[in-house]
């Protein structure tokens, strides 16, 4: 079925467009200021909690984005109303960089923990996580936790994907037998089957580091982080029956 474009699923498209423009002409500061460093990160700002939302890596990446906001977006926006859809839509948001965070400190904290046992102060290791030239005079073993430290010290995370499955859950408690399919597996499956399918392949995909229908760098856990918080929004309002209530 064919849904007219919905207002904020217009407006966000359109800003998301803007962002991959710029980003087309000016990459690296774009990426630099509004993509969302690791907090410890000298290029971290609060700001880009919000602004690596619409930051996209190219055009596959913002085509599907998109596509996928079109299609279940228009459909819960009509559902919710504007308001309680822009809330649920920055709410996954959100909880896609708690998620994403939280997995990125859960790695990283033990690994600058044996650094710190190594011998190695605090400001040191920050030195040789910022630095590009080669490091000299260190063990190997604290060589190869350096580099389990700098994957995780300097990754940045860009996209709507948080936002997005968001959306697909909330899609999911609002139409739980609807029936949805991937261009990779072309079978009809059931939302309240399909939707969950997908988180937990992102889970195993966050911990094996073995990646099914994503590329290899996507940042797995924000889509749980997502997806989960878009389903609890979408769940209690659902029970609480908010549609006598509507925030338009």
């Amino acid at each position: 079925m064919m849904y007219r474009m919905t207002e904020a699923v217009k407006h966000l498209l359109i800003v998301n467009v803007l962002f991959f423009v710029a980003t087309s002409l000016y990459g690296d500061v774009m990426y630099e200021w509004f993509a969302l460093w690791f907090p410890k990160n000298q290029y971290f700002q609060v700001w880009q909690v919000v602004s690596h939302m619409f930051m996209h890596g190219g055009i596959a990446h913002i085509g599907f984005n998109m596509f996928a906001l079109w299609m279940f977006g228009t459909s819960v926006e009509q559902y919710l109303g504007k308001n309680r859809f822009l809330f649920l839509y920055f709410s996954a948001g959100i909880g896609a960089v708690i998620f994403q965070l939280g997995f990125y400190y859960l790695n990283y904290l033990p690994i600058h923990t044996a650094l710190i046992d190594t011998g190695l102060t605090g400001d040191q290791i920050t030195q040789m996580l910022t630095s590009n030239h080669s490091v000299q005079g260190i063990t190997q073993g604290q060589l190869y936790l350096l580099q389990n430290a700098a994957s995780i010290y300097n990754a940045s995370m860009v996209g709507a994907s948080g936002c997005i499955m968001g959306l697909m859950a909330a899609f999911g408690v609002m139409n739980p037998n609807a029936e949805l399919m991937m261009i990779f597996l072309p079978i009809p499956i059931k939302a309240k089957y399909f939707i969950p399918g997908i988180i937990l392949l992102d889970v195993i995909s966050a911990i094996t580091g073995q990646s099914f229908f994503s590329p290899s760098n996507t940042a797995y856990m924000a889509h749980v982080g997502g997806a989960v918080i878009g389903f609890l929004i979408m769940w209690y309002w659902k029970k609480n029956q908010f549609n006598h209530n509507r925030w338009n």
